[in-house]
């Protein structure tokens, strides 16, 4: 069968990009510090160029020297007035969109500015970096025959009368250049449809019947989503379904608990899997090799590195060229967007420095993101307090772990609670927990909608001393050691249920 004109022309036209990225493969440093000086030479005049001289800063080391490292709690005022019309703050381009985010101590929302220039330079360039990894390395690939079914966008966009504001992926739909909306399903309309019953129900009307070749999006929403087709459709498996599927794009979580779910979704099947990682502050990496556990660094999105090593202080703070193989770096940007240098939060260390390659290793605090809840102990200690005030109980010691999503049934989060005496009614503690997660944090409360991806918590009483006994064992009593309270994986709670001596009520 003779490949359409257009998968030709597309595949011609991405396969091209190949030999500009190469261009950053072999001078990393250099594209780097060009971005850098094409930054400050853009942001003189700001603000924020104004106070630290931009104009003056030649190399790196004054940059380092003059400007700040900063946490979004250090940029927040600046950010609301430009939410409230202000311009030239941070980044000379006006800046309309907002992207959503919750993880801060002081707020339930932080937001993230998105400008003209990262929208363009980093994120729908990110788009075409990725398709155009994958043709380079499936040259026979009919990617474009079909639609790729992109599931995101799964809040309105809202207007605060002088910009707007909402999640990141709904940003990126509602500007969507023709060129991706003509090959994507489901339509702008229902893609943006704030409810998310009415969502699903939507995209099983207009996408089941398309020729979908490819998917994109978290993968456990997307895990929902295909569990929905199988029901609506009363098929076997996905390939009933689209039998031409290719890939799925993926990013937000890790996806290595759910990937022995989706092989059940796809039996026999040779569909590839690439990760993405991107986030409301920028698209960082790109999985460019097929079967790999690796993300290219990707250089010239408009974004200047520099990491921190995990073991080491602020002082310690080195650009691209100075990192070494296989340790851990908190990552620091400077954007496109006017961030600068922002602490982002996320981990990774790097596998390869010829390219630069990485893996994503986790945030800088302890969390819980295996549904894109993004639950930071903050948050945790706070619904924990509110619940234990509620049910006039005390807690010792805690921590709580992922129970991930398997086949049709939801994930949730299994809380290992010591408490001073069990409460009378911890069906009533669970829910304040519950209630006041859903309240502080806006993302946890999206994946708790109706239960669509995570269910209700739950909740095990642990055994008297049972944390003490576990610390001890592991001879970590005094100073500064303590039971991690959140974690992303379950390696730490089953060892303590299997030392725990009180059963689950």
């Amino acid at each position: 069968m003779a490949i359409p004109l257009f998968n030709s022309i597309a595949s011609w036209f991405l396969k091209k990009r190949i030999h500009q990225i190469e261009l950053f493969l072999k001078y990393p440093h250099e594209v780097q510090q060009e971005v850098l000086n094409d930054l400050l030479r853009i942001s003189k005049n700001t603000e924020v160029g104004k106070r630290y001289d931009f104009s003056s800063i030649r190399n790196y080391q004054t940059f380092k020297s003059r400007v700040p490292l900063v946490a979004y709690e250090d940029i927040a005022d600046d950010i609301n007035r430009s939410r409230n019309g202000q311009a030239n703050i941070y980044w000379p381009t006006p800046i309309k969109w907002f992207a959503k985010s919750s993880g801060t101590t002081d707020s339930r929302s932080k937001f993230i500015p998105v400008s003209p220039e990262a929208l363009d330079q980093c994120h729908y360039k990110a788009g075409k970096d990725m398709l155009s990894f994958y043709f380079n390395n499936n040259p026979e690939s009919e990617l474009f025959n079909g639609k790729n079914l992109r599931l995101g966008g799964s809040q309105e966009i809202y207007d605060n009368s002088t910009s707007y504001f909402g999640d990141l992926s709904a940003i990126i739909i509602d500007n969507m250049p023709f060129w991706a909306e003509i090959s994507s399903t489901p339509s702008h309309k229902t893609s943006l449809i704030p409810e998310w019953e009415a969502k699903i129900n939507a995209i099983l009307k207009e996408s089941v019947l398309e020729n979908v070749t490819s998917f994109a999006g978290v993968p456990s929403w997307m895990m929902v989503l295909l569990n929905k087709v199988i029901e609506h459709t009363e098929k076997d498996n996905i390939l009933e379904v689209w039998p031409n599927l290719e890939v799925f794009f993926h990013g937000g979580v890790s996806f290595k608990p759910y990937q022995s779910q989706y092989e059940n979704f796809f039996p026999g099947s040779q569909l590839k899997y690439y990760e993405t990682f991107n986030a409301s502050e920028g698209f960082f990496g790109i999985q460019d090799l097929n079967n790999s556990d690796e993300l290219l660094l990707m250089l010239d999105y408009g974004i200047f590195y520099e990491f921190i090593p995990v073991n080491g202080s602020e002082d310690d703070i080195i650009p691209l060229a100075g990192v070494v193989l296989f340790e851990s770096y908190e990552m620091v940007i400077t954007t496109n967007s006017g961030l600068w240098r922002y602490k982002i939060g996320d981990v990774i260390k790097f596998t390869s420095v010829a390219p630069y390659r990485i893996q994503v290793v986790g945030r800088t605090k302890h969390f819980i993101n295996a549904f894109g809840e993004e639950l930071m102990v903050d948050n945790a200690d706070l619904a924990l307090a509110k619940a234990a005030q509620t049910t006039g109980v005390n807690i010792i010691d805690y921590t709580a772990a992922p129970v991930y999503m398997n086949g049709n049934e939801k994930g949730a989060h299994q809380w290992l609670i010591e408490f001073d005496k069990v409460p009378e009614d911890l069906n009533r503690f669970s829910e304040v927990l519950d209630e006041v997660l859903r309240e502080i944090n806006s993302d946890y409360d999206a994946k708790r909608y109706k239960n669509m991806t995570m269910k209700f918590p739950e909740v095990i009483p642990a055994g008297s001393k049972l944390f003490y006994n576990w610390l001890s064992k592991n001879k970590k009593l005094g100073g500064q050691h303590k039971v991690p309270r959140l974690s992303n994986n379950r390696e730490l709670i089953e060892e303590l249920l299997k030392l725990n001596t009180t059963k689950p009520l």
